[in-house]
């Protein structure tokens, strides 16, 4: 089947029009904690047949899955890269601050980590990873697509968890950091479906489901009959997410580098365009010239990077946000900055940047809402609010040139139609109470973070 499955991914590779990678997954789930990875290569497939993968049935640790990379790796010369997904149903342990073993990091396991999980999926059908209210309770966009459901047999009331969440994830990256001088979670962000179905519909309006099974409106209903037991439908799943890549051509080998640099971003369905920098002294205008990407990159970082400090300058970003050509507006661009003081205690702090609009924020700082043109009755809205593109240079008015910092941009369109009532219209049936009608669909980046001297 390898064989098989491998030869089928270099006959449709074709390098600068379309890119198959090869890779499986590793689904490690023992007593409903999901700590499951993606594993691809850039290599091919006669490269790929000189191994078989590693699967959860060799071990369901994910250490020892990076030991096999190791080793894999120097025998073939493949490069791989390892990429959690549905952190947020691990049950806590998929960033916890100690081993899936129960052991206190080493500088062997973080070593390992660090070079081989250099991505994270944020967001995905079963649901958004980035935070929850719980967790970010100042956060008014925390609540997006959560999912409360464990991949087991027995129902398991669903409890929160920090270990859980990309956001919290990261502050505990900087906490290891602090009190063991090397980060764990120094990860980039991207977007999956992970459906199961083979149709890869990420849109609202275009949404196959997760499984066959679900792939109309009227099968989502109810996807499996498990007695009493509370079971997902499908209007619990997301129609989420993409990966998106700023790779120097379509090839195998440069989308593995981008990754590998974490140079990459996630959304949750829209193909948002979003370029994110940091560095020091930009020029006026920078913003609007042709040649951005190379006069950011000269002066700083892009999304994904590590900005040394220069003194006790605070650094600017450069944020530039693009609807998808026939999508929704943007309402608008938030940074999210976590930092961690002398203590080893993480903090984080979401910053309204730019937006649609005239509004302005009330005494408390906080921004009113972009509105909604959303009818319910058609499932259809309008561009009437929200922006085609929104930019900005930025700098931190908390700064804090002796604290590390992470930063990454979280891009908001304008509320559009859910899945959920797009489903409702077609059958003629009114949309449930309990069940969302409406989303503000989003994009991530991946963070960057800020070294002191």
């Amino acid at each position: 089947m390898w064989q098989e499955i491998t030869n089928a991914a270099d006959a449709a590779n074709e390098p600068g029009e379309f890119t198959a990678l090869i890779g499986w997954e590793w689904s490690s789930n023992a007593g409903g904690v999901n700590m499951h990875r993606i594993v691809i290569t850039d290599s091919g497939a006669e490269t790929a047949q000189q191994y078989q993968p590693f699967s959860f049935l060799n071990s369901p640790f994910p250490e020892d899955l990076w030991a096999w990379l190791e080793k894999a790796s120097a025998s073939t010369q493949a490069d791989f890269i390892a990429i959690p997904h549905n952190s947020n149903i691990s049950k806590g342990y998929m960033f916890d601050k100690r081993t899936l073993r129960g052991e206190d990091f080493s500088p062997e396991y973080i070593a390992l980590r660090a070079k081989w999980e250099t991505v994270t999926e944020v967001t995905q059908i079963k649901g958004d990873s980035e935070t929850h209210p719980t967790l970010s309770p100042d956060d008014e966009f925390a609540d997006f697509e959560t999912f409360d459901f464990y991949i087991q047999q027995d129902e398991t009331p669903y409890v929160v968890a920090p270990g859980d969440y990309v956001r919290s994830g990261l502050r505990a990256g900087l906490e290891v950091q602090q009190a063991l001088g090397d980060n764990p979670f120094q990860f980039g962000l991207i977007g999956s479906s992970d459906a199961h179905s083979g149709l890869a519909g990420a849109e609202e309006d275009n949404f196959h489901g997760k499984f066959a099974a679900d792939s109309t409106p009227e099968s989502k209903q109810g996807l499996v009959d498990l007695g009493d037991r509370r079971t997902p439908v499908g209007w619990d799943m997301a129609a989420a997410g993409l990966a998106a890549v700023w790779a120097e051509e379509n090839t195998r080998e440069a989308i593995m580098r981008a990754l590998k640099r974490r140079e990459v971003y996630a959304t949750s369905g829209p193909r948002i365009g979003v370029r994110f920098f940091a560095g020091y002294e930009y020029g006026e205008g920078i913003l609007d010239s042709a040649e951005f990407y190379a006069e950011a990159a000269a002066g700083g970082v892009p999304m994904g990077g590590e900005l040394a400090a220069r003194g006790d300058t605070a650094p600017e970003f450069l944020l530039i946000a693009e609807k998808e050509a026939d999508g929704a507006n943007l309402d608008r661009v938030q940074i999210v900055k976590g930092w961690v003081d002398e203590d080893g205690t993480s903090y984080e702090q979401v910053f309204d940047v730019v937006w649609s609009g005239e509004r302005v924020p009330d005494e408390n700082g906080d921004l009113p809402g972009v509105g909604s043109t959303v009818n319910i009755d058609n499932a259809s809205y309008a561009n009437t609010i929200g922006a085609a593109r929104l930019q900005a240079r930025w700098q931190d008015p908390d700064f804090n040139a002796e604290q590390h910092a992470f930063y990454y941009a979280r891009v908001l369109e304008i509320p559009t139609p859910r899945h959920s009532l797009y489903d409702a219209v077609a059958m003629g049936e009114p949309l449930p109470a309990e069940v969302p009608a409406t989303v503000q669909d989003r994009a991530y980046t991946s963070p960057i973070w800020y070294r002191p001297q």
